[in-house]
């Protein structure tokens, strides 16, 4: 495995990262499988663990699986989402995050967090309380950076200028989703990170299975009927699009998913593209083309398939804002709609 830096903290990571999302009760619930398929991508290079302590006891697996291998890995766990039914066990407030960090302390078995990431923005906190606190567990030894997921532009450079006018720490990391078929980040996001200096660890290089070579126009799969909230598994464009890449791969000579691996992390702004399998046998595949390179052909046939910066269709766990979601934050009251 090479070695990239994590943004300016001199860390360094592996361009694959090992999501465990799908290890434990969110995927695969053999947590033996799972503690092994851990320490499988530990043996094969790779050091950088991802998780959150909203992926049910994902945490736990991986706290067990790197017990007496800590000093190896880069670990990175996410705050910010519901982990029970209590209105404050949620969000980014310095209430939740000095709990939080010492739940995933515990789950993790370990005595810090070496990239400590907000999950999601959180409308209803300021930034620079939630800076506040990340900055305490920074002094405190019980993280080592900070980091941010799902982030748009304006809110990345809001807590970049909010952290040096208030000397906080600030964020070292965004983790967006990007695929070929989710291009949107190479508009703004990634060059805004690059000018911050921030790595970016993307998430979903797969488009959420998309680009598993499982789902194709025209065939009628399971998967399509139990995956109900996901839409983009049904959209048009995007199966016929993944018919081209589909027949891209196979004249490049690899399969699909490592066409998809080596597009995320070819782009110079991506630290490292997270990989979520739910078994050894996938785990076993994208350890299979770890030494694949794409070439400019390649690069720029993807581009004339999906074009820099566009997306085919949507995912749906995609973050989007308030403001785009909530009506009323995009309409006037209907008396105040007129011109007249």
């Amino acid at each position: 495995m090479q070695y990239r830096n994590l943004g300016r903290t001199g860390i360094k990571v592996t361009p694959f990262a090992l999501g465990a999302m799908m290890l434990g009760s969110f995927g695969n619930p053999d947590r033996e499988e799972g503690v092994r398929i851990v320490r499988r991508a530990l043996d094969a290079g790779i050091n950088f663990i991802d998780t959150a302590d909203r992926y049910g006891d994902s945490e736990e697996v991986v706290g067990e699986a790197i017990q007496g291998r800590r000093d190896e890995v880069v670990l990175a766990t996410k705050f910010f989402s519901p982990v029970d039914d209590d209105i404050n066990h949620r969000g980014a407030s310095r209430r939740w995050i000095v709990q939080a960090v010492e739940r995933s302390l515990r789950n993790l078995r370990t005595d810090w967090i070496d990239l400590y990431q907000l999950h999601r923005p959180d409308p209803d906190t300021d930034i620079d309380e939630t800076l506040s606190a990340l900055t305490d567990l920074v002094r405190q030894g019980k993280v080592r950076a900070i980091g941010t997921s799902s982030m748009r532009g304006s809110e990345i450079v809001e807590a970049q200028w909010t952290a040096d006018r208030r000397g906080f720490e600030r964020f070292r990391t965004e983790q967006p989703n990007y695929s070929i078929l989710d291009r949107e980040i190479e508009r703004e996001i990634l060059p805004v990170l690059q000018r911050y200096g921030m790595g970016s660890l993307v998430y979903s290089p797969l488009a959420g299975g998309a680009l598993s070579g499982r789902y194709r126009a025209g065939q009628e799969n399971a998967n399509f009927r139990a995956s109900t909230g996901m839409r983009h598994f049904r959209d048009e464009r995007r199966l016929a699009v993944i018919e081209q890449l589909v027949e891209l791969a196979q004249d490049a000579g690899m399969p699909l998913t490592h066409l998809a691996m080596a597009f995320a992390i070819s782009h110079p702004g991506v630290i490292a593209a997270i990989a979520g399998p739910r078994t050894m046998e996938q785990l076993e595949d994208t350890l299979a083309g770890v030494d694949i390179v794409l070439g400019d052909d390649v690069l720029d046939r993807i581009d004339e398939i999906v074009p820099p910066g566009e997306s085919i269709g949507a995912m749906d766990m995609v973050y989007r804002g308030p403001d785009v979601l909530d009506p009323s934050l995009r309409r006037r009251p209907p008396q105040d709609r007129s011109a007249a």
